[in-house]
């Protein structure tokens, strides 16, 4: 999974064609620590284009996501990106392997 560490990165990552997960993730919270757990398993069985912003270190890539996307930001947060649009997104609990395998398959 490639981190975005500028914004130029990001813009390019969102405009590659195709179905991509874009994952902000804190690197302090124990929530998105699993998160971030159940995002690299899904990556690793599909083989998956992704990549992750460190919403901390990395703040106003994390912050140009939620204003480009028009999604407030929370953290940690999942975008499944499709031709640089949203078609899907959650946070929290509810980013689990399962739930990005079914939106990753509409």
């Amino acid at each position: 999974m490639k981190q975005l560490t500028s914004i130029e990165e990001m813009n390019q990552f969102i405009q590659q064609p195709g179905k991509h997960l874009l994952f902000k993730h804190s690197t302090t919270c124990p929530i998105s620590a699993k998160a971030n757990e159940e995002v690299l398993a899904f990556v690793e069985e599909a083989n998956a284009s992704a990549a992750i912003v460190h919403v901390i270190e990395d703040r106003p890539v994390s912050n140009q996501v939620a204003e480009d996307f028009g999604i407030k930001h929370e953290s940690p947060q999942i975008f499944l990106v499709e031709d640089g649009k949203v078609r899907w997104n959650t946070s929290h609990w509810k980013i689990t392997k399962g739930a990005i395998k079914e939106a990753f398959a509409e």
